[in-house]
């Protein structure tokens, strides 16, 4: 963890910690008020046994993990989505105004449902429109028909949504579609669903997914939640600069119903940059499912800075890719970056670049938590100089 604070004389002090061994712990999972009619228990059974079916069709197939990911995430962000505009539809109808001469309500409007924090869907784009098609109409088109309205509909996932249905087999995506169409699966509210977006990002991540894409994009709720519980980011501007699916907003938005009196929408700004065009439309989805409001870019941190958020973060988290090797140092950006006052590093590692650039995005009483390779702790030569000046500035 680093964190940055200002003394009364207006000096800046700064103490900073490179996190070189992760403590795994089991951390009790968050029930809000809307999920009280299921209990943690038949969550975690539920996800188990979704995954288990999720899973059971996949292997009867000809698809890899990797392949086979983001077609079951677009189908349970159109189950969630589903679930919240029933939730919405009806809150919105029951409060709409009477119109005081004619006595009748006025029409529900696509805004009524983005003001209610809900996507709204068109006929086609309702998961039981696509449970009960008949098995004459071609079920692939229809999901991707599906997938192509809600982005019509909800601009933060235009472009984002899965379009490659028709590389499963017809039967294989029904009995998908059947699989979270459950009554338990319906009945689900609140961030039940957002536990099980995650559950199934890290069993994909589990099952080689990452590996078979050429990287990573889950890192494990405990790790997420020892950080967040560290640096306690309740309030103003977050920013992951490799940000993967997500996972460290989500345990922030979590975090944020538990201590502060405001909305999470309210309390905190969400940044997120991913080098992964995958990547971030997982994250950008995993958002969506949470309710959370926020800015991911696809951009390579090592090279841009495409948020502009030097000195403006109140809380940096990140699970970067330590260790990688040949960055160029020769790229015009990084000898201009003014991110990197304290020096280019001699080694081709890209460590502490990232460490320099944690430091940089925080404001005066900024906090980072971040996971970095034990060998960063005692790395000689110029990264040595470079540590020794973070720890004294």
């Amino acid at each position: 963890m680093a964190e940055r604070s200002r003394s009364q004389s207006g000096s800046t002090s700064t103490s900073s910690a490179i996190e070189a061994k992760v403590i795994y712990a089991k951390i009790p999972s968050q029930i809000t008020k809307e999920q009280q009619s299921m209990t943690n228990q038949q969550i975690k059974a539920l996800e188990k046994e979704l995954w288990a079916t999720a899973d059971n069709l996949r292997a009867n197939s000809k698809l890899t993990a990797s392949e086979y990911k983001d077609p079951v995430l677009g189908l349970i962000l159109l189950r969630f989505a589903g679930n919240r505009f029933d939730e919405a539809f009806k809150s919105i109808e029951k409060n709409l105004p009477i119109n005081p001469r004619t006595q009748e309500k006025r029409a529900i409007s696509k805004d009524d449902f983005l003001g209610a924090g809900a996507i709204y869907l068109q006929e086609k784009s309702k998961y039981e429109y696509l449970a009960n098609l008949p098995e004459s109409e071609n079920i692939n088109d229809a999901v991707n028909e599906a997938m192509r309205l809600v982005e019509e509909d909800y601009e933060d996932l235009k472009g984002n949504l899965p379009r490659n249905y028709h590389e499963l087999d017809s039967g294989l995506l029904r009995d998908l579609i059947r699989a979270f169409n459950s009554e338990a699966v319906k009945s689900i509210t609140g961030d039940a669903f957002g536990r099980i977006y995650e559950y199934f990002l890290m069993k994909f991540s589990m099952s080689g997914a990452g590996a078979q894409e050429g990287g990573e994009f889950f890192t494990p709720p405990s790790l997420v939640q020892l950080i967040v519980n560290f640096i306690e980011p309740n309030h103003g501007v977050i920013h992951d600069p490799a940000c993967g699916s997500g996972g460290m907003f989500v345990q922030t938005g979590h975090f944020v119903k538990e201590h502060s009196t405001q909305s999470v929408n309210e309390a905190i700004t969400v940044y997120g940059t991913e080098l992964k065009s995958n990547n971030t439309k997982l994250a950008k989805m995993n958002l969506a499912i949470h309710g959370l409001e926020g800015k991911i870019i696809e951009a390579n941190s090592f090279y841009a800075n495409p948020h502009n958020l030097t000195g403006k973060c109140d809380f940096v988290m990140a699970n970067p890719p330590f260790n990688v090797k040949k960055v160029d140092k020769k790229n015009n950006f990084l000898k201009e970056d003014k991110r990197l006052s304290f020096g280019l590093p001699k080694n081709d590692n890209g460590n502490y670049l990232w460490v320099q650039y944690f430091h940089a995005f925080l404001n005066d009483k900024g906090r980072a938590g971040f996971v970095m390779a034990s060998s960063a702790t005692d790395a000689g030569n110029t990264e040595k100089a470079i540590r020794q000046q973070l720890i004294s500035t």
